[in-house]
């Protein structure tokens, strides 16, 4: 009796529980592009300072100029995880074009992302996020939290969730043109 009551239980319980881990799967992988009207002009980006894991100072201002991958991670965050390679790579295609990418880390003390640096081969500038500047962006509710910001400083794309390169790549190449 207890048998078949183990294996009807079994036999509904383990479908809905994979229904639901796909769905969060899904959920957390999804990309949400949010781009203002084509007529319209892209919202500045606010200003910001951010120390790097070395101790550096990035300030916004010395960006002027550059087209910026802006990507709020964690090193704990699958989605992040799965992007931040592509990031590398288009910050070694693009770099020379005026691209740049820098990772702003929600990480709890710099030693853990040194060494995920390290692992991932991450190239780019990666700096400590703190609640300044996430309050200055509106608030990171969910990583990854990426911004394309043209050479003007304006935000001309927001992804929230995982974003591939090919995404990133339609959306940085027209404002990398000359």
């Amino acid at each position: 009796m207890q048998l078949l009551f183990m294996k009807t239980t079994l036999r509904w319980l383990l479908p809905i529980s994979a229904a639901a881990l796909t769905g969060l799967v899904i959920a957390s992988t999804t990309k949400n592009s949010e781009r203002p009207d084509r007529g319209s002009p892209p919202t500045q980006a606010p200003p910001w300072e951010m120390r790097d894991v070395e101790g550096k100072l990035l300030k916004s201002p010395d960006l002027k100029g550059k087209v910026v991958i802006l990507d709020f991670w964690a090193t704990w965050c699958g989605p992040c995880r799965l992007e931040i390679p592509d990031l590398v790579k288009l910050h070694k295609q693009y770099r020379s074009q005026g691209l740049v990418v820098i990772g702003a880390s929600l990480d709890d003390g710099s030693a853990v992302v040194k060494s995920f640096m390290k692992q991932f081969n991450i190239g780019y500038p990666v700096a400590m996020a703190d609640e300044k500047i996430q309050r200055a962006f509106g608030g990171i509710e969910a990583i990854p939290t990426t911004y394309i910001i043209d050479r003007e400083g304006g935000i001309v794309h927001k992804h929230v969730g995982y974003t591939d390169r090919a995404q990133f790549e339609r959306e940085i190449r027209p404002l990398l043109k000359p």
